[in-house]
């Protein structure tokens, strides 16, 4: 069947600018948190951003879905319980990373998260990685390696870096850590979510897996004894934003454009994520990326375009 017959209307908006929403909405979250950090800590932050997507979402599941939730089975909620903790830990992991390395090496590391998919799926989904997918494997790994290390070195009449051991010991590389550990559970909140999602709306889906994942990081601000009261109400503002903006919005768009263009089209699409979020964090934030980062991050955007072709390829 074509895509004319699947869809006789053509939408008055195009789908293609409903992308380009998408991409700026999702490239707003690291200078929001950014902003909410100036108050809230990373925690407090995560968990508020969660909270209130799930709160606005639960009117919606709960009388469209009310049924479907109803009949799910032991294995789809341990599934979903799953791929919420592993989301919620993600945003922890990755809104942390915020406090201690640039805008641009976090969102740039952490978008590697497709590229761990297809590494780990031979493992835990028996799916075979074709040899394109695993140079492109390569190519973002050594320009994480070149992000990672772009922050402590500078370019002057040639390359100069520090000693290994401040590298290792500073905040940009625990940050940077974190950020590919925020990478590492999206993809690991992928695959689970790979298991469960195809028997479920894409409404009762998110909103059980975006609940668990606030409950996730409830948790971890009750064990650090943080507090959502007693922040200014700009403050307050940010946390809303992002759930609006970044959370409902930027996924709604990606997700209405899935009607009228190819899912395969889409997934490349997301890959202007960094780029959207480096020239916010340059206009907003005067941040821009050192010549080593941005080298590092054309890799790694490099290896997750040839890794996406070849998944789709497959």
């Amino acid at each position: 069947m074509s895509a004319d017959a699947e869809n006789p209307v053509k939408p008055a908006f195009p789908p293609v600018a409903g992308l380009v929403i998408g991409i700026l909405a999702v490239s707003t979250a690291s200078l929001l948190i950014r902003y909410a950090q100036q108050d809230a800590p990373s925690l407090v932050i995560a968990a508020a951003r969660l909270a209130l997507a799930v709160l606005i979402l639960a009117p919606f599941a709960l009388i469209r879905a009310r049924s479907e939730l109803a009949r799910l089975s032991r294995r789809q909620l341990l599934l979903l319980g799953l791929a919420g903790v592993f989301l919620g830990l993600h945003f922890a992991a990755w809104i942390t990373s915020l406090e201690f390395t640039t805008i641009a090496s976090s969102v740039v590391l952490v978008t590697t998260a497709p590229l761990w998919v297809a590494l780990l799926s031979p493992i835990f989904l028996r799916e075979r990685l074709p040899a394109s997918a695993a140079l492109g494997l390569l190519i973002a790994f050594i320009g994480g390696v070149v992000v990672g290390l772009g922050q402590g070195c500078q370019i002057d009449q040639g390359i100069s870096c520090p000693g290994m051991a401040n590298f290792f010991l500073g905040r940009v590389f625990t940050g940077n850590l974190l950020a590919l550990a925020g990478a590492l559970l999206s993809a690991s909140y992928l695959m689970v979510g790979h298991r469960v999602r195809a028997s479920l709306s894409l409404l009762g889906y998110t909103f059980v897996v975006y609940g668990v994942a606030a409950l996730t990081l409830l948790l971890l601000v009750t064990l650090n004894r943080q507090s959502f009261l007693g922040y200014p109400p700009i403050t307050y503002l940010w946390f809303a934003l992002l759930a609006l903006i970044p959370q409902l919005l930027g996924h709604s768009s990606f997700n209405w454009a899935l009607r009228y263009l190819r899912a395969a089209y889409v997934s490349v699409a997301l890959l202007g994520e960094p780029v959207g979020t480096m020239i916010l964090a340059y206009l907003f934030l005067r941040e821009s990326p050192s010549l080593i980062e941005l080298g590092g991050g054309i890799f790694i955007l490099t290896g997750i375009y040839l890794t996406s072709r070849a998944e789709r390829a497959e």
